[in-house]
């Protein structure tokens, strides 16, 4: 015979085993929509005061309000990238011509300045000096590139498609998050409350306010560094100037990620003799360029949050080496919350330790 004991504890042993494996299956099946849902989830947040202006406006019922707003987030994000890919498309164009001149005129001469550099002189002249000996071996090479390149465009391309597939689910849950989202925190939050107690709130805080100041933060530096940048492509007549400061303002979206787009520009310019731009280039890159990532990203993100900007960067970073671009979202989200964990914990070990004192001088002498 069983005593009572052991049998609640052998159910409770299956009914976690059941839970486990249930948890398991369903993470199996809704494994591929996680990061359209992760984009919906981020994007509903940062606009939701948007929406609740709409919704008071124009007081429409729940579900024709949500659907105007998705429709409104679909026209922000598809035209101005429509726009884009329009100027772009012509700019591309431009640059690769530019390319193929430079190819046929056949490989570059280092100045010489460069040629003196320790190390690195040597092995660009001897890379150079090796192409320009056998240029059947070098039209090879640049054959080898361009097939390559073929290559990463038809698998591009298909990603994009994988991609537009994921925009869809990802718009979908955008309409049902705005149409439910107040019900649908309000049954996490119950959720959670049975685990955590009342700190759930500040956990929960933490992540509302991090999600915001991230969201605004990369975004606005990332279109500032881009558009400052542009501007300076644009004044030093530069080919294809649009098509770099998307590039720029894509790679600013990392931080410190924008001097690796300028600065090569710039490097380049210098390899290739033309040192008034090259230079001019690097100062506007470093003063005014750098200058908006300096100040703007702190600003939004920093200030906001009352986080450290070195525990944002980490965040960005690894999020972003862990999860791809959703990362850059939820990598700050993550260490937001055992940020808050940790003060939490500070304050109440603060708060034992006064207690503690306080009961040792009330004790009797």
């Amino acid at each position: 015979m069983i005593d009572q004991a052991t049998a609640r504890f052998i159910r409770r042993i299956i009914v976690g085993l059941l839970l486990g494996g249930l948890v398991m299956l369903g993470y199996t099946v809704v494994q591929p929509f996680i990061i359209p849902v992760a984009w919906a989830m981020i994007i509903a947040y940062a606009s939701w005061p948007l929406y609740s202006l709409l919704r008071q406006s124009i007081k429409l019922r729940p579900t024709l309000s949500a659907l105007l707003m998705t429709l409104l987030v679909t026209t922000a994000f598809i035209l101005p990238t429509l726009w884009v890919i329009s100027l772009l498309r012509d700019e591309v164009g431009i640059a690769y011509t530019h390319f193929n001149s430079r190819i046929a005129e056949g490989p570059p001469k280092l100045p010489e300045y460069i040629r003196t550099l320790p190390w690195l002189g040597s092995w660009l002249d001897g890379l150079i000096t090796q192409s320009i000996g056998d240029p059947a071996a070098f039209q090879d090479k640049i054959s080898t590139w361009l097939q390559e390149g073929s290559n990463q465009m038809v698998t591009v391309l298909g990603d994009v498609g994988r991609n537009a597939a994921k925009v869809g689910f990802a718009l979908i849950t955008l309409f049902f998050m705005f149409r439910d989202g107040e019900h649908i925190l309000t049954q996490v939050h119950k959720v959670l409350f049975r685990f955590l107690g009342a700190r759930i709130d500040n956990y929960l805080a933490a992540v509302g306010e991090m999600t915001i100041a991230v969201v605004w933060g990369l975004i606005l530096t990332a279109l500032a560094q881009g558009f400052v940048a542009g501007l300076g492509y644009w004044w030093l007549d530069l080919s294809a100037p649009m098509l770099l400061g998307a590039i720029t303002a894509l790679v600013s979206m990392i931080p410190f990620g924008a001097p690796f787009a300028w600065g090569s520009i710039a490097i380049f310019l210098l390899i290739d003799g033309q040192y008034f731009s090259g230079i001019i280039l690097l100062l506007w890159g470093a003063l005014a360029v750098s200058s908006v990532d300096n100040l703007v990203r702190p600003m939004v993100i920093s200030s906001a949050t009352q986080i450290p900007f070195l525990l944002v960067m980490f965040g960005v970073l690894g999020g972003l080496a862990a999860f791809g671009l959703v990362g850059l979202f939820m990598g700050p989200v993550i260490l937001a919350v055992l940020m808050a964990i940790w003060q939490e914990w500070l304050e109440e070990s603060d708060l034992e330790s006064a207690t503690d004192s306080s009961q040792q001088d009330e004790s009797p002498k």
